[in-house]
């Protein structure tokens, strides 16, 4: 296999290095330069016809490119620890707050870091109001947060830490690289912060 992705703190990407490290996959990674649009290039778009990353490239030619996808298949094939349940129910529940980290904290993020930020303001014609107003939306989504992470068990998607966890910590890391306070006022997402970037994988062995 082969994986193609782009040094922190590009979120999808470290995503898939997060599941790696997690399980001690011996998969180094090939750095595709995004500042320098690589992305866009004639090879990379052999890959992924979107121009984008993260790719992982199986022996056989296929091209799978979508981050949890990734993670999807390397779980499978590398089952422990598991990281999408081990269980209907486990699973279920993880898919759920893997998909509202994506939809109620990844998109406001998302629309300030396109909207808002200088670094994005060569590549899109900018709507600097809007990009600005995602603050709100990304602050009232944080309290909701806090309140579910008060009544919870630790971790997003209950005692065990899981792929819900790598999406939301990925995303939450970027917010704070791009100038956005996630976690200020939220105790109850500080102390899941602290919980999760404690963990040697996300200490030792995701970060590049």
């Amino acid at each position: 296999m082969k994986y193609y992705g782009a040094p922190d703190p590009a979120p999808n990407p470290r995503r898939v290095r997060l599941v790696i490290a997690e399980k001690g996959i011996d998969l180094p990674e090939l750095n595709i330069d995004l500042r320098k649009r690589e992305h866009k290039s004639a090879e990379h778009l052999q890959r992924n016809t979107l121009g984008q990353v993260p790719v992982l490239e199986l022996d056989d030619g296929t091209m799978i490119t979508e981050s949890v996808s990734i993670c999807r298949y390397l779980d499978a094939i590398y089952p422990e620890p598991p990281l999408f349940g081990t269980n209907p129910v486990e699973s279920a529940v993880i898919d759920m707050w893997t998909r509202r980290a994506e939809l109620r904290v990844m998109i406001p993020v998302s629309n300030f870091w396109r909207h808002a930020h200088p670094l994005t303001a060569s590549l899109i014609d900018q709507n600097k109001a809007f990009g600005e107003s995602n603050r709100g939306v990304l602050a009232d989504t944080m309290k909701w947060l806090d309140g579910e992470l008060a009544a919870g068990a630790g971790y997003l998607a209950g005692p065990n830490f899981t792929m819900a966890d790598i999406t939301l910590l990925t995303i939450v890391d970027f917010a704070g690289f791009i100038g956005l306070v996630p976690l200020e006022n939220v105790p109850a997402v500080q102390r899941w912060h602290e919980l999760v970037s404690a963990r040697p994988s996300v200490r030792g062995g995701a970060r590049s």
